[in-house]
């Protein structure tokens, strides 16, 4: 007699889902979500055994890998002393969980007001700095993601701010990227000069004293891994010093580990007032996030009371991930690989795939955070369609290789723990797909 349960349990798992579960930023009815019952590194399966290399480190966030001992045991430890506690009490974890986050921040960040993720991370970052300056608006990016909460998603430029557009005080305005250009530049220098310029005048245009804080990802990770050009994030920064104006970054998604430093703005000159983090902070593997606190903005609220507060700040089972996700980190040279594989092994085996197959447009990235910008005419760079995605999404999946994809573009997101081989095998299966007749 044969076994059916494992193909059972897939199917269950699917009509359990369509019955009772409704997915974000969905249309539910055409939903055929991918069945994931397990993972560990950088691998996750089924029920039915079939297995993906998993290159998308599910929302860019799995940097430790999936089920790393370290991570689950801390949890497991740390669940059987003392599995919840209120935010108002001291608790040992979540002090040893802030030391190791302040110890990794610049000299002058020595405060983590603890949140449940990235975008109420961004939120509470907004309050403190409409707190601290007295003022209301706050700038951010057209090409930008800050999170799915009332001033987070308002903050976000692309189109999922437009039907949640409650929040008030927030303005947008273009960043630099020289591959499609809203400046007319023909090299970085002159990108970077111009989008400076760019944001000088919205500042002066929406009223310097009106104004909070700028709000930006260190390298914007969802709306297609931009990287700053030199000088920009300390022109941004010069600004903000010439008008009294707060710099929050968000390192939600390209922090910990997934530039090959613990923080990407650490590569570029620039020091912020706030920073915001999430993802790979714990890998996901509780939900968590935060604020690093400036000590200037922290002191302002020795004597005042600060506005805010969450019933899971600072969880105790959040905070264990987070002490055995750093501690293992620091101790297995996790970083160093991310910044190694981004170096050594992923920028020329995406550049080969670039220079063999014109349908790549670009290709740009650092770490183990890379994209692949697909066009459908390398001289137009008109943009690949989307029915070309989706059967490039299908072709990754059939060849056990789970993708991260967004608009006309691959996101090359491995977790931070990702071999040289898995690398290889991951080139291999683009390259595979890339060949095909995508266009015809």
């Amino acid at each position: 007699m044969t076994d059916t349960s494992t193909q059972t349990l897939n199917a269950h798992t699917s009509e359990l889902d369509r019955a009772h579960v409704f997915h974000s930023w969905s249309a539910q009815a055409a939903l055929k979500p991918l069945v994931i019952a397990g993972g560990l590194g950088c691998r996750v399966w089924d029920h039915d055994g079939r297995t993906y290399l998993d290159f998308s480190s599910q929302l860019v966030n799995v940097n430790i890998g999936h089920q790393h001992p370290a991570v689950v045991k801390a949890i497991t430890e740390q669940a059987a002393l003392l599995t919840t506690i209120a935010p108002s009490t001291a608790n040992l974890t979540r002090g040893e969980a802030a030391r190791r986050i302040t110890d990794r921040a610049p000299a002058g960040f020595n405060k983590v007001f603890f949140t449940n993720g990235g975008a109420d991370a961004n939120e509470n970052a907004i309050r403190m700095a409409r707190l601290y300056t007295g003022r209301d608006k706050v700038l951010s990016l057209y090409k930008s993601y800050h999170g799915n909460t009332g001033a987070a998603i308002v903050a976000t430029g692309d189109w999922r701010r437009i039907p949640n557009e409650y929040s008030r005080g927030h303005v947008h305005f273009f960043g630099p990227f020289l591959y499609r250009s809203e400046f007319w530049a023909t090299s970085e220098a002159e990108e970077c000069a111009r989008a400076l310029h760019h944001l000088e005048r919205v500042i002066q245009s929406e009223g310097v004293a009106s104004i909070a804080a700028i709000l930006l990802e260190s390298i914007p990770g969802t709306a297609g891994i931009m990287m700053p050009p030199a000088g920009y994030l300390p022109g941004v920064r010069a600004l903000c010093d010439k008008y009294g104006i707060m710099l929050i970054l968000d390192e939600v998604m390209c922090g910990f580990g997934r530039t090959g430093h613990w923080f990407a703005f650490q590569a570029y000159d620039v020091m912020p007032d706030l920073i915001t983090f999430a993802k790979g902070v714990n890998s996901g593997y509780v939900p968590t996030g935060g604020v690093i606190i400036s000590d200037a903005v922290a002191a302002t609220f020795d004597e005042t009371v600060f506005p805010g507060g969450l019933t899971y700040s600072g969880h105790p089972l959040a905070m264990a991930s987070i002490v055995g996700a750093l501690d293992a980190m620091e101790a297995e040279g996790i970083v160093e690989n991310a910044a190694r594989i981004g170096r050594d092994v992923l920028e020329p085996g995406l550049k080969a795939l670039q220079a063999k197959h014109p349908i790549i447009g670009e290709v740009r990235g650092v770490g183990v955070f890379w994209v692949l910008e697909l066009v459908a005419d390398p001289a137009t760079r008109e943009p690949v369609s989307a029915a070309v995605m989706a059967r490039v999404k299908a072709e990754l999946l059939g060849r056990g290789l789970l993708p991260f994809l967004m608009e006309n573009r691959i996101h090359v997101v491995p977790p931070c723990v990702v071999t040289d081989a898995e690398v290889a095998e991951a080139l291999a299966i683009y390259d595979e797909v890339l060949s095909l007749a995508l266009l015809s």
